[in-house]
């Protein structure tokens, strides 16, 4: 069975400082030595470490050289590095941090301080890969609920971007408006629990079937479910309220005003603007025009009245992403 202890490379021309640093980690990690730089560069080659530890001082190429090196190269770039040396002072420090390394041990070392600095490290690429794994998993069930529905991927894609340019004019932070960039392509997911019967049907729905078709936000809660993660947590809540209505006649809650998470209010009119002018199997595009009309009519009901006055002073970025993401 492959061993899943994190793999240190740790780099020095003294074998004594390997030997140190082979005692202090031996018990918790993998490990692999190179004596150079050379040797470093072939073994990152053959299997990508998890970290590596690196001497400044050594011939024929310094670990600064090395570690520019690394982050020169797309396959290594993401490789914490962190140097082990005897060069103490503000300035190597300084030189170090400038080359890619993240963090910045002196000998002679303390067993204590670089098991925690290792720890330290590695936890954060393992949070940043937790992440990155999250946010594909949203993505592909984002594209699942696309298989499922009239709806295309560029539909979803121009949502996204258009919820992301209200989110920024509406005051919220670049993180927070990425975050919803990124969990807005989620707010359909619950189609997937919609018979296709209902899901598909070119006609206006019975009565009977539009409260089948009303339980999607809360099928898609439930399959998103609770977690600990901002960016799922984000996802759920705009699955849930996207067809909340600032009036409260909206579903499936029927909350009002801010009530509905400004997540859900936003993606709302994203997702409205970008059906009305786009074509269906059901129906032609709308003109911008009419489009606009409508939604002025709906400021108060459908919509946020900011939300309205806001799409349409940035109806040039808007329109900039209708262009970019056109349907093949």
């Amino acid at each position: 069975m492959q061993d899943l202890k994190p793999l240190i490379l740790v780099v020095d021309d003294e074998a004594a400082n390997l030997r140190v640093l082979k005692q202090i980690l031996q018990d918790e990690y993998q490990l692999s030595f190179a004596k150079s730089g050379q040797e470093a560069l072939r073994l990152v080659g053959q299997k990508r470490p998890d970290l590596i530890l690196l001497d400044i001082m050594m011939p024929d190429m310094t670990g600064l050289d090395l570690c520019k090196l690394l982050k020169a190269n797309p396959q290594s770039a993401g490789i914490p590095v962190i140097f082990v040396t005897a060069l103490n002072d503000e300035a190597d420090e300084a030189t170090g941090f400038a080359a890619g390394a993240v963090d910045y041990i002196t000998k002679p070392v303390s067993s204590a301080i670089v098991r925690a600095r290792v720890r330290t490290h590695l936890s954060l690429v393992q949070a940043e890969e937790l992440k990155v794994t999250r946010l594909k998993i949203i993505q592909r069930l984002g594209r699942a609920a696309e298989f499922k529905d009239n709806e295309t991927g560029m539909h979803v894609m121009r949502m996204s971007h258009y919820a992301k340019v209200l989110a920024r004019a509406y005051g919220l932070g670049e993180s927070h408006a990425d975050m919803l960039l990124h969990a807005a392509p989620m707010h359909d997911i619950g189609k997937i629990g919609i018979a296709d019967h209902i899901l598909l049907k070119p006609g206006k729905l019975t009565e009977e079937e539009f409260e089948v078709m009303k339980t999607h936000p809360q099928i898609g809660a439930d399959i998103i479910g609770e977690d600990d993660s901002l960016l799922m947590q984000m996802a759920r809540t705009v699955a849930l309220t996207h067809h909340e209505k600032w009036d409260g006649s909206g579903y499936p809650r029927g909350i009002a005003g801010e009530a509905i998470p400004v997540e859900g209010r936003i993606v709302a009119i994203a997702d409205v603007f970008d059906a009305l002018t786009s074509d269906r199997p059901y129906k032609k595009a709308w003109s911008i025009e009419d489009t606009l009309r409508l939604m002025r009519e709906q400021k108060g009901r459908h919509f946020e009245p900011l939300l309205v006055e806001l799409l349409e002073q940035n109806l040039d970025k808007i329109l900039d992403i209708k262009q970019t993401f056109v349907d093949e």
